[in-house]
């Protein structure tokens, strides 16, 4: 028995070496990362909260260029400080790909790989020149088989991606770590925003008519300081740290796999180790 996710994505090519059909793994099935998700919980709460502000009052109220100027550009003004222009300007590209990339389910790469292993043994190392362009979308995949094919030692193959996965995680971690900083100070900037208000709104005390207006632009700066840290900067963070994972658990099946190959293992130990780190609805029965 396949995995579910394993049975959408397989057509049937070949003859194992008992003679009997054996799956072979599409190019990589590929779903969203965020499978909808993240846009369309960004979408749907501003527009709830849009909603909401238009059946309750005018929605210009809500509109405030200072406002927007103090905590969008006072938050990002500090995070600068714990971090660097570059960490948040990293940020910024991370979550814009994030949104935009496709990955593959981890049970599906790891039937790819499997496969992969299945025709290396057969066939020799050889056999992955004319599978090379196959994965170039997939560039750390591209790499290990790269090695493999060059001959270079399941050591040396660890090293390099080993490395290589360690430093894609740290990048996608520190820009969530970056988008923390960014919900916990967006409220503060929002604060600070409120005080210049009531400054301001109490220096025309002998302006009765103006004293409402005031209040409620001093109030929005709070306002766009907790939208921003609980609806964008909070959320996003959460999901680059499960990007972070997810991509590490990939990898790693992509490792296990390239150094398998590299030592012409039978694929049926590189299962058992596959199965070892796949989450317990994902393990495969690839070979029973």
């Amino acid at each position: 028995m396949k995995t579910e996710a394993a049975r959408t994505d397989l057509r049937y090519t070949g003859r194992d070496r008992a003679g009997g059909r054996r799956p072979a793994a599409r190019r990589p099935g590929r779903r969203s990362r965020i499978d909808g998700a993240t846009l369309i919980g960004l979408i749907a709460g501003f527009a709830l909260l849009t909603a909401a502000i238009a059946v309750g009052g005018e929605t210009r109220a809500f509109f405030d260029v200072p406002s927007i100027l103090i905590v969008v550009g006072g938050t990002f003004a500090v995070v600068s400080m714990c971090f660097s222009v570059g960490d948040v300007a990293t940020m910024v590209g991370v979550v814009t790909a994030t949104l935009a990339r496709t990955a593959p389910e981890p049970s599906t790469a790891a039937l790819q790989v499997l496969q992969l292993a299945d025709d290396v043994r057969r066939f020799g190392t050889l056999h992955l020149e004319s599978r090379l362009a196959e994965y170039e979308e997939t560039p750390f995949l591209h790499k290990a088989l790269a090695m493999v094919l060059d001959g270079l030692s399941d050591a040396e193959i660890e090293g390099v991606l080993r490395y290589e996965l360690q430093t894609a995680a740290q990048r996608i971690r520190r820009s969530a770590a970056v988008l923390h900083k960014s919900a916990e100070y967006a409220p503060a900037m929002g604060l600070i925003g409120t005080l210049i208000g009531l400054v301001q709104m109490l220096g025309k005390l002998d302006e009765p008519q103006n004293i409402g207006p005031s209040m409620a632009i001093a109030l929005l700066t709070t306002f766009y300081g907790a939208v921003l840290a609980n609806m964008v900067f909070s959320p996003l963070a959460v999901k680059l740290e499960r990007v972070a994972r997810d991509e590490e658990l990939i990898c790693t099946l992509y490792l296990l796999g390239a150094m398998s190959m590299s030592r012409q293992e039978n694929p049926r130990r590189l299962e058992l180790l596959f199965n070892s780190v796949l989450p317990p609805g994902q393990r495969l029965h690839y070979f029973d």
